[in-house]
């Protein structure tokens, strides 16, 4: 959006400012720079907005008109599709919006001029899950795939769907992918003999990895080498910016693919979940849409069966096998019902990636 379309000052000087950010930022980050302008664009005029936030950038950058912004966006009441209005927007996605106020303030301020920024609450995060519970889990999940027909509650877990479930449990066990992650895994991630899997980091965890490295090596707080390596640190002083960068370029790139062993027991998993998986994506008529490495079970509105599976599916899979296998072991003596997210298992274990990818 030009700034010719907003229709306040305010938000055009911002998106002016935005603009002029093109190439010193990552274009991912120039997105999330374009959303906030667009989010301002919808907040300013509002009740909720002073009159004055529509005067200059600057005032937008007020306490008075950051705190019902943050509280407006916050509440999803600033989103850009109309059909998703109210729904309260995500911790990660606020966590962006505040770094991306940061770094417009940082801008549109006049230099040393603070601002006061809203506050984000830190998520409290679900309790992990001890080894012994691991190894039920994926014992029991070799268990259930070797049952009969599944069904219960209206819900039916098939021989195919027990044998991906298997198939995800061993690549989360040994791996720890996040669910977008492992959307994202195409056939090319596994490596010959399915002795290994790849993971390709989405750029924030590669960011996060770096800036952990940097901080290990300069002594520096990570939050500290976070906001310099992102270009927001310009409250640093020269010296503390030099150091974090000259740290940083000393390092070798982040790797976009990690590679992790696989288990025997987990090799065993994948082969027969490719073998089903090659069933169905025969049926997709695109040879293009063929390299997913999990695919949908049934057809859907989407397509036919075998369409690379998107990370809510994924999520959704995982669920139906454990709360199959909750129900398989409900009057097992010692059984304690294991958590149908697959962020808790994925915080639950300790991967280490090869040094080398594999052959």
């Amino acid at each position: 959006m030009t700034p010719k379309q907003y229709s306040t000052p305010s938000v055009r000087q911002l998106s002016a400012v935005v603009d002029n950010m093109a190439g010193s930022v990552s274009e991912g980050r120039m997105r999330q720079l374009r959303m906030v302008v667009d989010m301002f664009g919808r907040a300013v005029g509002r009740d909720e907005m002073p009159k004055r936030s529509s005067r200059t950038a600057e005032q937008l950058f007020t306490w008075a008109a950051l705190r019902p912004f943050w509280d407006l966006a916050a509440a999803g009441e600033l989103r850009h599709w109309e059909k998703d209005l109210g729904k309260p927007l995500p911790v990660t996605t606020l966590r962006v919006v505040r770094n991306c106020l940061e770094m417009l303030a940082a801008r549109v301020l006049p230099q040393g001029k603070r601002v006061r920024l809203p506050e984000l609450e830190v998520p409290v995060l679900k309790a992990t899950v001890g080894g012994r519970a691991l190894d039920s889990l994926y014992r029991g999940m070799v268990d259930l795939a070797g049952r009969g027909p599944l069904v219960r509650d209206g819900t039916a877990l098939s021989v195919e769907d027990r044998a991906r479930v298997l198939a995800m449990v061993a690549v989360l066990l040994d791996a720890a992918p996040r669910s977008g992650e492992m959307a994202a895994q195409s056939l090319a991630e596994l490596a010959p003999g399915e002795v290994a899997v790849g993971v390709r980091r989405r750029s924030q965890r590669r960011d996060e990895y770096r800036a952990a490295e940097v901080a290990a090596m300069t002594g520096l707080h990570p939050r500290t080498v976070s906001m310099i390596l992102a270009g927001q640190g310009h409250d640093r002083s020269e010296a503390t910016e030099t150091r974090v960068l000259e740290a940083s370029n000393a390092l070798p790139p982040v790797p976009e693919v990690e590679w992790f062993e696989l288990r025997e027991g987990s090799r065993v998993a994948v082969r027969r979940w490719l073998e089903v998986r090659q069933g169905l994506v025969d049926q997709v008529p695109l040879t293009g849409q063929r390299t997913a490495l999990w695919v949908s079970l049934v057809p859907s509105k989407a397509g036919p069966a075998g369409l690379p599976l998107r990370a809510q599916g994924l999520r959704q899979g995982y669920a139906r096998g454990v709360t199959a296998l909750n129900w398989v072991m409900a009057g097992e003596y010692g059984w304690e019902p294991l958590p149908t997210t697959m962020e808790q298992i994925r915080r639950s274990v300790d991967v280490v990636p090869l040094l080398e990818p594999p052959v």
